[in-house]
């Protein structure tokens, strides 16, 4: 049933009022659409009734990046509903015999397909024609999938990226060769060799944690799956997020695989102080990794912090609870400037050695564009 509006007056799309005397029934719904809404809500709307209504009881979706620009997004024999197009998006509904389909393409290359119909077995089997070489190959060797969490408006959320992974040779150097020697030993560890379920990389911003851990999605990429929690606070202070990312994606657990939650720049919730500052936080970080909460899921946790170890929390480092705990520090004097000579920049001098960062800006010049002007003031006693 539809209704137009008269104006400042809503539009409603109501279907049946009559509740339903069991679960197979149709839902009963409605949708209130006002001049807020735009034509891809409508679309989303659409694509909502079958499924709520019981039509189409069965639904399945799928989220790609590196989308083909000619890619049809859905099954060739379908017919085009409703079609949207704006400057950095575009949806269609298509429909075929007993199922719907809603396809949304991003600027950015990655669409997301939705498919609902009278059986499973058929939403999957139109997922599939939907999506067969709709995606850009890539280069296996040089890129990693990877799962970034984060909790949306309603329920927690996981995206998949491929993102680029050195491998560990090419960036060996970038580390003090004690650090490297120990980073090796983690690059190579296998499923067999799991003895704690915390990495902890620390050490002053600028030397080169993140790009550890990327190559270390690539060295694992075989047994383990690496996912990113873009909101970590957020993470360990809602127990219904902390329990969805526990429990992991569909999937995660084909195989056998392993999963390493990464948590980047976690100083508050590891810091000696943690305990009285974040309350039950650390608390639940440590259940995940040995507690009752970690039993039975194959979840390995690594923590970036720039705090220094002696002010990192005693349970924390407790022996038995870390894989592995590293001290990420600068490079020495000479090993910046053979740094600098490998990557063909000028020789400079550091007396206290410098992070992967300073010298990365140094090779390239430094700031590029500058409008700022060092004001150096004398700091008076009583500060």
């Amino acid at each position: 049933m539809g209704s137009v509006s008269t104006r400042n007056e809503q539009l409603r799309l109501v279907d049946s009022p009559r509740q339903p005397q069991d679960q197979g029934e149709p839902f009963p719904w409605s949708a209130t659409i006002d001049s807020t809404y735009s034509t891809r809500d409508a679309i989303d709307a659409l694509a909502l009734a079958p499924f709520l209504r019981g039509d189409q009881p069965f639904a399945r979706q799928a989220h790609l990046d590196r989308v083909r620009p000619e890619a049809s997004l859905r099954p060739a024999e379908s017919r085009i509903v409703r079609s949207v197009a704006d400057d950095d998006s575009s949806a269609l509904l298509a429909a075929g015999e007993g199922w719907a389909l809603r396809a949304v393409r991003w600027a950015s290359g990655s669409a997301t397909i939705e498919v609902t119909a009278v059986s499973d077995e058929l939403a999957v089997a139109v997922l599939a024609q939907a999506t067969e070489g709709a995606s850009l190959s890539r280069d296996s060797e040089a890129t990693v999938e990877m799962g970034f969490w984060h909790m949306d408006v309603r329920r927690p959320a996981r995206r998949r990226r491929q993102i680029a992974a050195p491998a560990w040779a090419e960036i060996r150097g970038n580390y003090t060769s004690s650090v490297a020697a120990s980073m090796e030993r983690l690059m190579g560890l296998g499923v067999a060799d799991i003895k704690g379920r915390l990495v902890l990389l620390h050490g002053e911003p600028g030397t080169g944690k993140t790009t550890a851990l990327r190559a270390l999605a690539r060295s694992w990429a075989p047994w383990c799956q690496v996912d990113c929690v873009v909101d970590p606070e957020e993470l360990f202070s809602n127990p219904g997020y902390l329990m969805e990312v526990a429990a992991g994606a569909d999937g995660d657990d084909e195989d056998g695989r392993w999963r390493l939650l990464v948590l980047e720049d976690c100083d508050e919730l590891i810091r000696g102080e943690a305990k009285e500052a974040a309350g039950q936080k650390l608390s639940r970080l440590l259940n995940l990794t040995d507690g009752m909460l970690g039993q039975g899921r194959n979840v390995l946790i690594a923590i970036t912090t720039n705090e220094d170890l002696s002010r990192l929390h005693p349970a924390v480092v407790r022996p038995g609870r870390c894989l592995a705990q590293l001290e990420v520090g600068r490079l020495s004097a000479t090993e910046a400037n053979e740094w600098l000579a490998r990557q063909g920049g000028a020789a400079a001098t550091f007396p206290d050695g410098a992070t992967l960062a300073e010298l990365v800006a140094h090779r390239d010049g430094g700031i590029q564009i500058q409008s700022t002007i060092d004001h150096s003031t004398d700091v008076g006693m009583y500060l």
